[in-house]
């Protein structure tokens, strides 16, 4: 069975109200176990010495001692804690086993990652530090890959991932995202598709078909995939009309071609607002159950 890595053995301490939905992890964890089809493994925690291949040294060492500024906490969302430090650390861990897991078998998992707000000296959106790109970084380093790709579908543009790489030639980065949402100021990825809000599957999808070739056409060593689904309709900071239909056709469109061509396919979550939040664990459940269909 195929092996998703997860993060939820750490907790993420926050206040009551907190408008982050922290308990989805476990949620998702817990339904995709009933499906008895894929086996779940806890991440480890990163090494520091990895998070520096992408983030300031001063800004990481702030972090995980505590003594980030009050406006540096505020950009981030989340109040600073021990486990808040775990639980990041964890997250670029689970990112970077589901990379060797893909590389190993054609695509790999985590339950939690995808934190793209996250820029090289400071963090932003509920983003510490971005697990995509030190995966990126560690793949360049040690094992040689000289063309990466990120595919982020997240209602929000990857504004810290595409700072990151801005000017990168080995590394392509396309977003597709809600134009009129966070945040408010964007970076620039190598191609950047902004939708309006309201859209829905139809439009969605056609110009998702439209663009993603330009990715296959990069000829990517490896691709990940942020997996966001607050494209949702029911999502409270998506400002999109999706459905879980089409987040599952879109899945299907970012999937086969990775499939089909031998392209190793790293998946992390992103963002997902749903009120139920049920709504949002099914929608995150159905990305990897379409992943064990296809790469099966």
């Amino acid at each position: 069975m195929p092996r998703l890595f997860y993060t939820d053995h750490f907790t993420l301490p926050l206040p009551a109200g907190h408008k982050f939905p922290g308990e989805k992890y476990r949620m998702l964890r817990e339904t995709l176990t009933r499906d008895n089809a894929f086996t779940f493994l806890p991440a480890s925690l990163a090494s520091r010495e990895s998070v520096e291949l992408v983030h300031d040294p001063a800004y990481v060492s702030a972090f995980l001692s505590g003594q980030l500024d009050p406006a540096s906490i505020r950009r981030i969302g989340f109040p600073w804690s021990e486990g808040l430090v775990q639980r990041t650390l964890a997250s670029v861990g689970s990112t970077w086993a589901a990379t060797e897991e893909a590389l190993n078998t054609g695509w790999g998992g985590t339950l939690a990652g995808g934190t793209h707000h996250a820029f090289v000296a400071e963090g932003s959106g509920f983003c510490v530090f971005n697990d995509i790109a030190i995966a990126i970084r560690t793949l360049q380093r040690d094992r040689g890959l000289e063309r990466l790709a990120v595919i982020d579908l997240d209602v929000h543009q990857g504004d810290g991932t595409a700072q990151i790489f801005a000017g990168d030639p080995a590394v392509f980065t396309l977003s597709v995202h809600c134009k009129n949402n966070f945040p408010l100021r964007k970076q620039q990825s190598r191609v950047d598709l902004e939708l309006d809000s309201g859209v829905g599957d139809e439009e969605y999808l056609r110009v998702l078909q439209e663009v993603l070739p330009r990715v296959w056409d990069f000829r990517p060593q490896a691709v990940f995939y942020q997996s966001g689904v607050d494209g949702l309709a029911s999502d409270l900071l998506g400002h999109l009309k999706l459905t879980h239909a089409g987040l599952i056709e879109r899945d299907r469109i970012v999937m086969m071609p990775a499939q089909a061509s031998k392209i190793p396919l790293v998946i992390t979550l992103g963002g997902g607002y749903s009120r139920p939040i049920d709504l949002t664990v099914e929608a995150h459940a159905n990305t990897f159950r379409t992943a064990n269909k296809i790469f099966a």
